[in-house]
């Protein structure tokens, strides 16, 4: 008889995925993704839009 380790659990294979990519949700579909930040009040919009007025726009 041959003198080999008896044989131990194993990794599962990493299954194929065969799903279509283009149907799931991407970060760059929301809104976050582009660097948006979440709804808040109008106070808070006049501040963001006054901060990142360009300098030609005064």
């Amino acid at each position: 008889m041959s003198d080999a380790p008896a044989p131990g659990p194993r990794d599962p294979k990493p299954a194929l995925v065969f799903d279509d990519p283009l149907d799931q949700q991407s970060s760059d579909d929301t809104d976050r993704g582009w660097g948006e930040r979440p709804t808040g009040d109008s106070a808070a919009d006049l501040k963001r839009f006054l901060d990142e007025k360009p300098p030609h726009h005064i």
